[in-house]
């Protein structure tokens, strides 16, 4: 089976250091244990690989002793820890490792980032290097596909996306069947590990409401209604979807037009798969209604892996104002803004917004078609 190398294995490479922990974030299935395994390979060096959801391992690593860590890893120079979410107050269990066991390099993976960021955080505050993992990028297409092959190749992952194991399946109805067990037997699974989740089915209709939404603005309160919960359990739910990495939330770009929008936000999924299989339409897009919804959906998750591959230090919003002009994608970094417009036809006249450009007349404007995506993705770096 042929892989893809990834865009983040230097910067994982790179980040490997004595008495320091990596944590890999990312959902389940985009391909966390392959890049470790390659990992392991390169480096060559003594290494124990555990995994979180083990409850033996959970006994053994809940007893916290430094002799008994020291014991537990005589000779082990790399530490892996899968699923590390899955241990309880593992923060403090990697600070005693770390801070006592010199020259130990560690690595944990999680598809959680609510619990590895709550469990690791104080504790390894100064400690740790956190690397997000996704599904693949149009960038790591590249290693095997030229510019003919992609273009039509896009038009098929705005259906299904971009997990993985989607690469090696040729049925499409075969490949509806993995989207749908990815989503009840993986995505959903972590969240429905909460407490505060008190009603599946609500969850699933919040989502889906989310997915007919993608790119315009969310009303809570109009969501609390239709669903029968409160304002503060649809924010609760949207946060919790986020840190399993089904959503991400944007919020709107305000400057210096007292008539923008900034305080509300956008949804949009990591991957076009999940969404589609969440309104169980997979049709091809000559069939499709919500090709435009697809395209901006699918955009954004491009920029988003490049900016996490790349680790840039951006802001990113959505633009409009209260008389109805606006920009899908703003991106506020090195100092300057760049705008994004998305454009699944590319002979679509398009002009930059009057008050946008007159109140913001030193930033980029880009119009993202299918012709240009690569020049646009490119162009960040």
């Amino acid at each position: 089976m042929e892989f893809l190398n990834r865009a983040v294995e230097t910067s994982l490479k790179k980040a490997l250091q004595p008495n320091k922990v990596i944590v890999l974030l990312g959902p389940r299935r985009v391909g966390k244990t392959i890049l470790i395994d390659k990992l392991i390979k390169k480096v060559k060096k003594p290494h124990l690989l555990l995994n979180g959801e083990d409850v033996l391992v959970q006994q053994s690593l809940e007893r916290r002793s430094i002799a008994h860590y020291k014991n537990l890893l005589v000779d082990v120079k790399l530490l892996i820890i899968d699923e590390a979410q899955k241990i309880p107050e593992i923060g403090s269990i990697l600070k005693l490792m770390i801070d006592n066991i010199p020259g130990l390099e560690i690595i944990v993976t999680g598809s959680s980032a609510f619990d590895i960021s709550r469990l690791t955080g104080e504790p390894l505050t100064g400690r740790k290097k956190t690397i997000h993992l996704f599904p693949f990028s149009e960038l790591e297409y590249n290693q095997i596909e030229n510019q003919i092959e992609k273009q039509e190749h896009i038009r098929h992952r705005l259906v299904y996306g971009n997990y993985p194991e989607l690469t090696h399946i040729k049925d499409n109805k075969d490949k509806a069947s993995y989207l749908k067990e990815m989503l009840n037997s993986y995505l959903l699974k972590d969240i429905l590990t909460y407490n505060e989740i008190q009603n599946s089915d609500v969850l699933l209709k919040l989502l889906q409401l989310i997915a007919f939404q993608i790119g315009s603005e969310v009303s809570y309160s109009e969501i609390a209604k239709k669903l029968g919960i409160s304002r503060n359990t649809v924010e609760k739910y949207l946060d919790l979807l986020s840190k399993v990495f089904i959503i991400h939330r944007v919020g709107g770009f305000s400057r210096n037009l007292r008539k923008e929008i900034a305080k509300s936000s956008k949804w949009y999924f990591y991957d076009n798969g999940i969404r589609n299989a969440l309104i169980a339409n997979l049709n091809p897009i000559e069939l499709r209604d919500d090709i435009g919804k697809l395209w901006e959906n699918y955009v954004i998750s491009e920029k988003l892996k490049k900016q996490y591959a790349d680790d840039t230090l951006v802001y990113n919003y959505f633009w409009r104002t209260y008389d109805q002009q606006e920009i899908d994608w703003i991106e506020d970094r090195g100092g300057k803004l760049y705008a994004y417009e998305m454009k699944w036809n590319e002979k679509k006249k398009v002009k930059v917004p009057v008050a946008w450009k007159n109140a913001y007349p030193n930033s980029e404007y880009k119009v993202v078609s299918p012709a240009n995506i690569m020049e646009v993705l490119n162009a960040a770096d």
